[in-house]
Formats: structure tokens, C-alpha cells, sequence
């Protein structure tokens, strides 16, 4: 599919551009800026904010699906409807399973990555590789994961996970404190897996120590750590003070208050914030009762619980938080995009192509209506989500 759309304000994380085009051909994005194709379908987008499409790092499903599955049609099932939410790209993330490593739901993403990979162009959001978010995480902030599925740290598995995963684990969760920890964290970053410090009660120093191994990503910061304190800074202060350590928030307004959601972007930037939903499978759902990684849990008040109150993941969608964070924080809509897109695609180790509008990069689009309404999702060129009007104007 060939098309120009025509006098949008187009914005990613390096320009704001008032009026502009975006030329499309086929995959890929052709020009950006005022450039334009007198071959291809010209559409009027002259109503409407183009931005690169959102990038999930930290997400367990939504619409009714689950991405910790031994369904590899769940996935592809997510995959199609997750771009209604903007979401253009994911990682599918698995955590634990009683007494064992998840062999089976990795090999299940695997399955569902390298399918995706030989049926492209395939209308739906591309799932780029893997997220582990545990088991390597601590008993007293295990949050909603139970202890029969946390495990320490161990040199064959590390070497049987990297093994099982196949190149397509892009990020892992540990808590630094564990036993066993740093040599795990040293042989992930060697292998290039972006490591993750979450789920953690390991205090100032410790964080300190394991980030200088290499760790470069935060689990939804505030949330499973220990909190930061003026005598006792934990956690967070490291993290903030490491400038290549880059911090998830979870913008629900629930997980994090909102006056707390400001103040860490202040502190971390949009250079280093990664919006992220940690939605479960009810994401989407209006009063759902759904189920994460064998638990019941419901949805109440706008935040998923399970049956004993704990509070976990979310029911937030990527199109929702890019107005909560405009609404919340100080940040313009091109800082939102870095958060949103680029800084995301970073820890997912695809910013040669994604996360950004620029000639050459994937054809990843989201469309915006002036009042921040979605409008339309562009996965590689195709069309996969549109209003009735937008299928319209891109005559689909």
C-alpha cells in the first residue's frame, strides 16, 4: 500500500512539525517533513496529529487475552486487537509458574515472534520479543506474584532461558539482592538483554552495585520496591541517579498518585521515562473478571485486584495514558512520544527501526484527532485499526 497523508501535524520525539506529510510505501515510511508522491493515494489528514506508533514493553494482555499462554493463537488473537489502543509493537511477557521455569509460555512466545516474522506484512501489532518479569524477584515485594513461582538465581538457568528464548529475550526482570544475582545480571548483559531492577527490597547500595554491572531499566518504579525515604533512599535514588537507567510508570493514576507520577518525570525526564500499562487481560473491558497467570482477579474501581485485594497490573491502554500523562504531568506531546515510543523501543533493542517518523523506519503510525481522540493505527503499512470514518478516507 502506497499513500501520502497530507498536511497532519506530525510529531515523535525529535520534531513537532504544525503541517506536514508522512509518505507510507508499502512497510515502510518513504518521507517525512514536505515531501510528497505523486504516485501514491493522497489522504487529507490536514485534522489530525500523526505520531509513531506506541511501543508496550510491560504489558500481560488485554481485550480478554492473555500473554503469559501456551496458546500461540491467543497472542496472535491480542495482536490483532491491541492496535484499537495505538500499540503498534510489544513484548510478550511472561512471568512464573509453580515450582518450574515457564519453559512452555516462552516457547509459546517464541512460536508466536517467529510467526509474526514469516507472515509479515500481516495486519496487527508486531511482537518484537520477550519479557520476563520474574522469577528472579524478591518474596516480600513479589506484589501479585505468588512464592511458589520465584526462583534464585542459577548459572544453568540463565543458560537454559537464553537457550529456550532462542535471541528473542529483550528484557528481564531481577531483584539485585538475590543470591546468585550479579553473575546473572553480568551474563544477560553479555548476551545483549536489556536487565531490569524490580520487584526488589535491596536498599541504596545494592542498587548501586548491581546498576554499575549493567543494569539499564526499571520495573514501574514505586511499585514492588522500597520506597525512597530520606534516611533510607532505596532503590529509586539509585535509579534516578544513573543516568542510563531507564524508569517504567504506570499512568493509571491508580499505582502511582498523580502528583508522584509528575514528580518522577520531573526528576527522571522524558529522556529516561517509559510509559508503560502492566495491563492484564481485562484491559479494555468494561467490570471484567478475568484471569492472570492461573489467578482470579476482577476488575474494581478502575483498578484490577485479586480476590484477596492485592492490587495487580492494570486496566490502562496506551491511548488513555498519553492523555493522563498530558493531563498530569508538565510534558509536551513530543516529549510524550519519547516516552510512548522511543524510549521504549530503546530497551527493546529496536531503534534502527521503530519509534520514531523517519525515513526508512517501519511504517508504525497512530492517527489522533485534534481532541486526542484515536483515530486510526498503521501497523507496517497496514491498516489495523480505523473509525468508520477513517476506513473511509484510507479506503478500506
Amino acid at each position: 500500500m502506497r499513500f501520502t497523508l497530507h498536511g497532519a501535524h506530525i510529531v515523535d520525539a525529535t520534531m513537532d512539525v504544525e503541517r506536514g506529510n508522512v509518505v507510507v510505501d508499502g512497510t515502510q515510511i518513504q518521507a517525512v517533513g514536505q515531501s510528497e508522491s505523486s504516485e501514491a493515494q493522497h489522504i487529507d489528514a490536514s485534522d489530525s496529529i500523526i505520531l509513531p506508533g506506541f511501543i508496550e514493553v510491560h504489558t500481560h494482555g488485554g481485550g480478554g487475552f492473555n500473554l503469559h499462554t501456551t496458546d500461540v493463537e491467543e497472542i496472535r488473537s491480542y495482536r490483532h486487537w491491541i492496535p484499537a489502543t495505538g500499540v503498534t509493537s510489544f513484548l510478550v511477557t511472561v512471568v512464573g509458574t509453580p515450582n518450574a521455569l515457564p519453559d512452555a509460555q516462552l516457547q509459546t512466545a517464541v512460536a508466536a515472534i517467529e510467526q509474526a516474522q514469516q507472515h509479515a506484512p500481516e495486519p496487527g501489532a508486531e511482537p518484537v520479543g520477550i519479557f520476563l518479569e520474574g522469577p528472579y524477584i524478591s518474596v516480600k515485594k513479589r506484589g501479585a506474584h505468588p512464592p511458589i513461582w520465584l526462583r534464585i538465581p542459577d548459572e544453568k538457568e540463565t543458560e537454559h532461558i537464553l537457550e529456550v528464548t532462542r535471541g528473542h529475550l529483550q528484557l528481564l526482570t531481577i531483584a539485585p539482592e538475590l543470591p546468585g544475582a550479579h553473575d546473572m545480571i553480568r551474563r544477560l548483559v553479555e548476551a545483549g538483554v536489556t536487565v531490569s531492577i524490580g520487584h526488589t527490597d535491596t536498599d541504596y547500595d545494592q542498587a548501586r552495585e548491581a546498576i554499575q554491572l549493567g543494569i539499564t531499566h526499571a520495573t514501574h518504579c514505586f511499585n514492588a520496591m522500597r520506597q525512597l525515604e530520606h534516611r533510607n533512599p532505596g532503590p529509586l535514588a539509585a535509579i534516578i541517579q544513573a543516568e542510563q537507567v531507564l524508569g517504567e510508570l504506570i499512568c493509571d493514576g491508580v499505582h502511582v498518585h498523580p502528583a508522584m507520577m509528575d514528580i518522577l518525570v520531573r526528576v527522571l525526564g522524558p529522556q529516561r521515562t517509559v510509559v508503560v500499562t502492566d495491563a492484564l487481560a481485562g484491559a479494555g473491558i468494561a467490570d471484567a473478571t478475568f484471569e492472570f497467570a492461573g489467578q482470579q482477579a476482577r476488575v474494581i474501581c478502575g483498578a484490577a485486584r485479586l480476590e484477596d485485594g492485592t492490587l495487580t497490573g492494570s486496566v490502562l491502554t496506551m491511548d488513555q495514558a498519553l492523555r493522563n500523562m498530558l493531563d498530569i504531568t508538565h510534558v509536551s506531546l513530543s516529549e510524550m512520544s519519547r516516552m510512548l515510543s522511543f524510549n521504549p523501543a530503546r530497551s527493546a533493542h529496536v531503534t534502527d527501526r521503530k519509534g520514531l517518523l523517519k525515513a526508512g523506519y517501519d511504517a508504525d503510525l497512530v492517527i489522533y484527532d485534534r481532541s486526542l481522540q484515536l483515530q486510526a493505527t498503521i501497523c507496517r503499512g497496514q491498516i489495523s485499526y480505523a473509525t468508520d470514518a477513517w476506513r473511509q478516507r484510507l479506503n478500506v
